[in-house]
């Protein structure tokens, strides 16, 4: 006997959109690759958590994809797998609190500002266990890449700022097909 698990269907609309905010994704982090940890990847992934949910991670993980074809499936790459996920998640958390929309614009700023600050500490996990850090080396390699993580939070954080204009612009274009 097989388990069946319900799959939420997805459209030919979808399809395509997914495919367009994955490769946006992937091509403003290219075009913005000289400019160290500032991106607009938490402004598309909180863009693509609020609209689309669960589907989010469809273009989360075209973005992941195309960043590995491009760049290398290289050691550097698998923290990718997951360190986009909790930022995901607390967009969906956010939006199953049901705060109200006057404040929403702050709640993604900080969200997508925490995450920023916080990457270096999600990703040194992965630096430990494959080059065998010590506890004591995982701290220092978090703390020497601070600047860049405040750097990322700031620009995370302002950038966010555009999650529900962007929300809104996507919805109303949809609507419209």
């Amino acid at each position: 006997m097989r388990l069946y698990i319900p799959r939420p269907k997805i459209t030919i609309l979808e399809t395509a959109e997914f495919a367009m905010l994955g490769s946006l994704m992937f091509l403003t982090k290219f075009l913005m690759q000289n400019i160290p940890n500032i991106h607009l990847l938490g402004l598309f992934i909180a863009v693509a958590a609020v609209l689309y949910r669960t589907k989010a991670l469809i273009p989360l993980y075209i973005y992941v994809t195309l960043d590995g074809i491009v760049h290398g499936f290289a050691l550097w790459w698998v923290p990718y797998l997951y360190i986009w996920l909790p930022l995901w998640g607390m967009i969906l958390l956010a939006e199953k609190l049901k705060i109200p929309t006057k404040i929403k614009p702050a709640v993604y700023m900080c969200i997508c500002g925490i995450h920023g600050l916080s990457f270096g500490l999600l990703y040194a996990p992965f630096q430990a266990l494959v080059y065998g850090l010590s506890l004591n080396q995982t701290i220092a390699w978090v703390i020497a890449g601070l600047p860049f993580d405040i750097t990322h939070a700031i620009s995370n954080f302002i950038a966010a700022s555009l999650t529900l204009p962007i929300c809104r612009t996507v919805s109303n274009v949809t609507k419209n097909n």
